[in-house]
């Protein structure tokens, strides 16, 4: 995955201080750097003296031009003093992409009345000039530049700018039609295509049989790389020697087709013809391929795949993502449920040292393949893209693991906020009963990332919308300023 580019465009006006415009660029640059994300930063030097964009004389052409050149993915415009806000607008609106919109405070007048940016003031001229030019933006509170509610800001966007590139250049590998009977599987191909450019690749279950059994026949660096892996990182004494050849022949060949059709993703029909025709089940290999940032998702669920790519690239592709059934709620804990599917959760994941690859329990035939045991709890995200009858939306919640009964498959227990408002809602839809974790807080990044996606509502139970926002905008650092100033 290539690193996200920022473009970076630092904006002044001639009618206030040149000098600390200059000073705050400088600034702000080794602010952002030392937020140590891993991204590219593109800036304006060498296109004027400065590298700052102000008064036209670097005109908004030329700066579109070497941020097209450089194929960047998002603009943030610091404002270093007022800021030159037609230019910016033009910028935003030639480029199409995320804008950061956001400058440091302004310090207070000088001895003799004079102030020296201004900036404030010039953030509200630049808000109403980007929706004059309809471009959607990102806004983070006027604050210091190392005040926690700009980095907070900051590093959201980028990730919201990070779910941006991948969701609309999204292709996923279909691999085989959706089992009959699973109709929530249901997607409109045409219309994903239509309205957010996602594709769809379609492979038949021949297709990833012939290159399994090729890959299996053969002795591929790859293929021995896999089967060591699955040696090394789980108890596989329930299991033949060729079992493990063949899982890891699928996973490798799996690979092979995402990598052939341009593919960040896979959906593949899991059960049961697949194990009929390779004499195993696909859990283990979905699970490596999702723990190396290929999420697979079971039964053929493409907007389960979808929901995969956003939250992984929400926590900046650091983070494997989990795909899972909503399944029981807790025997004692009424805000408890059971998060679960056959054997397909990342290893990584796994609380065992080493966990169990098994036979599957449902089948009579218990063919091999599933990576069964729980993984381990702490905080996380569950989210849901999903939509019908033309309509389009992104479930957001927050759920924490907890102790619970020992199951079959990969599972984990978690708690919720208000689990009779989650079932609700869910029931209602349009989700399902499918849902994707990941062991992080990529909710406000997955909402901003809504803003830049036209057809797409956040839909976040818990925290709420009002909530998301306040937390946006430093409201509960604010707070405690506000409280350690009383004391």
């Amino acid at each position: 995955m290539k690193k996200l580019k920022l473009g970076y465009a630092p904006t002044r006006r001639f009618t206030f201080s040149a000098e600390d415009a200059f000073k705050y660029k400088v600034e702000i640059r080794k602010q952002i750097e030392s937020f140590g994300m891993d991204i590219d930063i593109v800036d304006l030097e060498g296109l004027n003296e400065e590298g700052l964009l102000y008064d036209d004389h670097i005109n908004a052409d030329l700066i579109a031009k070497r941020f097209k050149e450089e194929e960047v993915d998002a603009v943030f415009f610091p404002h270093c003093n007022f800021g030159t806000e037609d230019t910016v607008a033009r910028v935003g609106k030639a480029l199409g992409k995320p804008v950061l919109l956001w400058g440091p405070r302004d310090e207070a007048p000088l001895a003799d009345g004079m102030r020296l940016r201004d900036t404030q003031c010039g953030i509200f001229a630049t808000g109403k000039v980007l929706r004059r030019f309809n471009v959607p933006f990102t806004y983070v509170t006027n604050s210091w530049v190392n005040d926690p509610v700009f980095e907070r800001g900051f590093t959201n966007f980028v990730a919201a700018a990070n779910v941006v590139r991948q969701f609309k250049s999204l292709r996923i590998l279909q691999i085989g039609p959706r089992p009959a009977s699973f109709w929530t599987m249901m997607c409109n191909e045409g219309e994903l295509l239509e309205r957010f450019g996602i594709e769809i690749h379609p492979i038949t279950l021949v297709d990833i049989q012939l290159r399994t059994r090729k890959i299996a026949a053969g002795n591929s660096a790859e293929l021995l790389d896999t089967m060591d892996y699955i040696k090394e990182k789980l108890d596989y004494s329930e299991v033949t020697e060729d079992d493990v050849r063949r899982i890891a022949a699928l996973k490798v060949a799996m690979k092979s087709f995402a990598r052939e059709t341009g593919s960040s993703a896979i959906a593949i029909q899991c059960w049961s013809s697949l194990q009929e025709a390779l004499s195993i089940m696909p859990c283990l290999a979905n699970a490596i391929l999702t723990d190396e940032q290929i999420p697979v998702t079971c039964e053929t669920d493409i907007h389960g795949a979808i929901t995969s790519i956003m939250v992984q690239a929400a926590a900046m592709n650091e983070l494997p993502t989990f795909f899972a059934d909503i399944t029981i709620r807790h025997p004692e804990n009424d805000n408890g449920e059971l998060l679960f599917h056959c054997g397909n959760f990342p290893v990584s994941l796994s609380v065992e040292q080493k966990p169990k690859l098994r036979k599957h329990f449902l089948f009579d035939d218990h063919a091999p393949g599933t990576h069964e045991g729980e993984i381990r709890g702490g905080g996380m995200t569950i989210a849901r893209f999903d939509g019908d009858q033309g309509e389009y939306s992104m479930f957001l919640g927050k759920a924490r693991g907890i102790e619970g009964p020992y199951t079959r498959g990969s599972y984990v227990w978690v708690e919720v906020n208000d689990w009779p408002l989650w079932e609700e809602k869910l029931v209602k839809g349009p989700y399902v009963h499918h849902s994707v974790g990941i062991h992080a807080n990529v909710i406000p990044a997955i909402y901003e990332a809504c803003n830049y996606i036209p057809g797409l509502t956040p839909d976040p139970v818990d925290p709420t919308e009002q909530e998301i926002q306040s937390w946006l905008r430093g409201s509960d650092l604010a707070r405690t300023k506000q409280s350690n100033l009383h004391v």
